[in-house]
């Protein structure tokens, strides 16, 4: 009997950490899984039009296997919005992870003056959702109000300046988050390892060189793939800022030719089809990305 109780204990403390995990274990299936296989179930499908489309029976919803993958993979305009997400991508990170770090080597110097408020300041514009951010942005554009505009005569929402315009919305949002990301991380190395430095006569410059990026590079990967993400996923910035300019179409970017297809034209397939796609190509970019990172780090052929 006594074994008995005691078989009963230990099966109970067993299944006690899968009680824990249990509620987050059914947000993540409901919220990202059924949703990702419902988008699959989607993309395999077509509604088949019979006669005029009137009267019932005369629309069915029939499995076409991977013709919407062929007809997504074939569509110019989906692949013009990757080209311009490209250019757009690779100006947002640079300057975002430029910043963030060099903001977040200055906040860890020895000698730094209200750092407690400059890190509330760089980092307050993350805590704005990008939607008020993009209309905040999007009035100073304008040519009737924007004092950029009245004093140097530049049209932030022309042709040649709208990507600029948008990046400056990504750059002044994401860049906080990344700085406190990689200040975090060298708030925990030991303060010890640069009073070693200094003894042997090493400036900041050369200890912040020599000593904190080596040390920060795997934080660097972690918020460039987040980074990487995010900018291939961009939505916002150009939809918010399309009312205000004609320079913006409504299939910009990648995400926004998915939302057109989906609510605007009503071809949920097709849209499916093409988010999938999209899905695999930014998982690509990111396993490469991590790839090239760590056969350079590590000397892999």
């Amino acid at each position: 009997m006594k074994s008995a109780n005691g078989g009963a204990r230990v099966n109970r403390a067993g299944a006690a950490p899968y009680l824990f995990l249990a509620p987050a274990l059914t947000m993540f299936a409901l919220f990202l899984l059924v949703p990702i296989g419902y988008t699959v179930y989607l993309s395999l499908r077509r509604t088949k039009v019979s006669g005029l489309g009137f009267g019932k029976g005369s629309r069915k919803e029939i499995f076409v296997g991977l013709d919407n993958y062929a007809t997504a993979v074939g569509d110019g305009e989906l692949w013009a919005g990757w080209l311009r997400v490209l250019g757009y991508g690779a100006l947002v990170l640079a300057v975002m992870l430029g910043l963030a770090l060099v903001f977040a080597l200055m906040l860890d110097a020895a000698r730094v003056r209200l750092a407690r408020f400059s890190r509330v300041a760089i980092f307050m514009p993350f805590a704005v959702p990008g939607v008020a951010a993009g209309l905040m942005w999007g009035f100073l554009y304008l040519p009737s109000v924007s004092p950029v505009h009245e004093l140097f005569g530049v049209d932030l929402l022309s042709p040649s300046t709208v990507v600029y315009s948008m990046a400056n919305v990504a750059v002044w949002g994401g860049t906080g988050f990344n700085m406190l990301v990689l200040y975090t991380n060298l708030r925990a190395i030991s303060p010890d390892l640069y009073q070693a430095a200094r003894i042997d006569g090493a400036s900041e410059l050369q200890i912040a060189i020599r000593i904190k990026i080596p040390i920060l590079a795997p934080a660097i990967i972690l918020t460039t793939v987040f980074s990487i993400i995010a900018t291939i996923q961009v939505f916002t910035e150009p939809t918010v800022l399309r009312p205000l300019t004609n320079t913006i179409s409504s299939t910009w970017s990648p995400l926004m030719k998915v939302y057109r297809d989906a609510f605007v034209t009503g071809d949920l397939y097709s849209a499916a089809a093409t988010a999938m796609v999209i899905a695999g190509i930014s998982l690509v970019l990111s396993f490469a990305f991590l790839r090239v990172v760590k056969n350079r780090a590590f000397g892999e052929a």
